[in-house]
């Protein structure tokens, strides 16, 4: 997370400007009569809400201004869609906006870099595997859970401290020539989160998961071939 002090008025600007399309994008595309009438998915969503509210608490803020905390929107996106994951992730930082931990003017940047570019990846990602409709389940958790946020997590970094060096406002510490070794630091516990919350969503609540096609990676192959 990068305070607003740390970027130029156009980049807090133009982040603003797409996040707040993506905002709206969401909004048209959440399946609301679904959820006004469904009350389990009410539930998955307001707890969702909740539990990325708590995770983002959980941080480290540095004095440069910056802060580091595991995103979690790889699992969110896969259970709830991507729709109701970009608002779920909105309304965890209203809640860190509400007690002062979240600039209200780099909102947009943040948004962008842990909301929608982790949504993207793993809606990307997901789209891939059920295009090519793999029946083992632990493609869907390695290929949709562990790699997407482990991904995401690079992109996010990269694009950070992309936009810190190109405003210019923020000095690069010196120890940036060793900035690789310690990514492999921060995807690992990111996709081990996630991966792990997926595994278990598999197991003991498959219907919880959006994303997740129950018929085709739980079906048994013996039944298959007594059918033929």
């Amino acid at each position: 997370m990068i305070a607003s002090n740390l970027l130029a008025f156009s980049t807090l600007l133009c982040g603003w400007l797409i996040y707040a399309l993506a905002l709206f994008w969401a909004g048209l595309r959440a399946p609301w009569l679904e959820l006004f009438s469904d009350l389990r998915r009410q539930h998955l969503l307001f707890g969702t809400m909740l539990a990325l509210f708590l995770l983002w608490l959980v941080r480290r803020d540095f004095d440069s201004g910056l802060s580091y905390h595991f995103i979690g929107m790889t699992a969110v996106t896969l259970l709830l869609d991507w729709p109701l994951a970009v608002l779920a992730g909105l309304a965890a930082q209203l809640g860190l906006l509400a007690i002062g931990r979240l600039d209200l003017a780099a909102l947009g940047v943040n948004g962008v870099l842990l909301v929608l570019l982790p949504v993207l990846v793993t809606e990307f990602c997901a789209l891939r595997v059920e295009r090519a409709q793999p029946r083992n389940l632990f493609v869907y958790i390695f290929c949709c859970g562990f790699f997407p946020a482990a991904l995401a997590t690079l992109l996010s970094l990269l694009g950070g401290m992309g936009l810190l060096w190109f405003d210019g406002l923020y000095p690069m510490p010196p120890w940036l020539q060793d900035f690789a070794g310690y990514l492999w630091l921060v995807m690992f516990p990111e996709a081990f989160i996630n991966g792990t919350v997926v595994s278990a969503l598999v197991v003991f609540c498959p219907d919880w998961l959006e994303t997740f096609n129950r018929t085709r990676y739980l079906s048994a192959p013996w039944n298959e071939g007594r059918d033929e």
